[in-house]
C-alpha cells in the first residue's frame, strides 16, 4: 500500500517544521514524517528549510546564527532532538539534511537518540547532496536513506546504487504514470514530492508509487480509506 509522509510535519495544516505541523501530522495518520534539518552557528541541529531567513530587513543564515537568536526571530522553532523525542516513536522520521550543512552535529544527536533506545525503524535518512548522504551513511550503515532527486531519474539510479538503497524521492513534476510503473517494476520504492491531490495520489498508488510526500496529509483519507488517524500512545 501506498504510504503518506507528512511533508515537513504537516505544512498545509501548521507552521512547516514545528511541533504543532508534527502532531497534526500524526492525528491525520501518516506512515512517516518529514523534517528538514540544517545548523545553527553554535552546532545545534534545527527544523529549517531555507538556508537563510529575513529579519528586519536582514538576511540570517542559519549556519551563521546561534540558536538563542534564531528562538528570538522564529518562537516555533525546534531542534531536531526536540522533534525525536517529541514523535517518541509514533511514527518514523524522514530526516532531510540539506546539501552544506556541519554534520557532526547531526550524527552526534541521532547517536545519542539511538543510545537513549530509539531503534533503526525510528528513522531514515535523506538529502538532495550525495555527498552529504554518503557521509551520513557511513555514520549509520543501518539506517535506511532515500535519495532525493528533482528530475533526474538516471542520475536518480545512479546514486541509488551507490548507496545501496532502492528508495528514491522525485518531484511529481518530472514523474509521469510510465515512469512510476516501470521503476516500480524494476523494485524500487518511489515516493513522489509534493502531492496533495488525493485524486492523483490514488491514480500512482495503482502504478506502483510507494509513498507520497504531501502538506495535507488529511486529504489522503480520500484516497487511502483504510488508513487510521492516530490514536495510540508511544510504543
Amino acid at each position: 500500500m501506498t504510504k503518506v509522509i507528512g511533508h515537513r510535519g504537516a505544512r498545509g495544516l501548521a507552521a512547516e517544521n514545528t511541533l504543532a505541523a508534527i502532531e497534526q501530522a500524526l492525528a491525520a495518520g501518516v506512515d512517516a514524517i518529514e523534517i528538514d534539518v540544517r545548523v545553527t552557528a553554535d552546532n545545534i541541529p534545527v527544523l529549517v528549510h531555507n538556508p537563510a531567513i529575513e529579519s528586519k530587513g536582514e538576511k540570517l543564515l542559519i549556519a551563521r546564527t546561534s540558536f538563542a537568536k534564531l528562538q528570538q526571530i522564529m518562537p516555533g522553532i525546534i531542534t531536531l532532538e526536540q522533534a525525536i523525542r517529541a514523535v517518541n516513536k509514533r511514527s518514523p522520521m524522514m530526516v532531510e539534511v540539506k546539501p552544506k550543512v556541519a554534520l557532526e552535529p547531526i550524527i552526534a544527536a541521532i547517536t545519542k537518540i539511538l543510545q537513549d533506545g530509539w531503534q533503526t525503524q525510528d528513522f531514515f535518512l535523506s538529502s538532495k547532496s550525495q555527498r552529504t548522504l554518503m557521509a551520513l551513511h557511513r555514520a549509520f550503515p543501518r539506517l535506511a536513506t532515500v535519495v532525493i532527486e528533482p528530475f533526474l531519474s538516471v542520475r536518480a539510479v545512479w546514486r541509488a546504487r551507490q548507496l545501496n538503497t532502492k528508495n528514491i524521492a522525485m518531484n511529481q513534476h518530472f514523474m509521469w504514470f510510465g515512469f512510476v510503473s516501470a521503476m516500480n517494476r524494476r523494485g524500487y520504492h518511489l515516493s513522489a514530492y509534493t502531492i496533495n491531490d488525493a485524486r492523483k495520489a490514488e491514480r500512482w498508488s495503482k502504478r506502483g508509487l510507494a509513498a507520497v510526500i504531501t502538506d495535507h496529509p488529511d486529504r489522503m483519507r480520500s484516497a487511502f480509506p483504510t488508513r487510521k488517524t492516530e490514536k495510540t500512545n508511544a510504543r
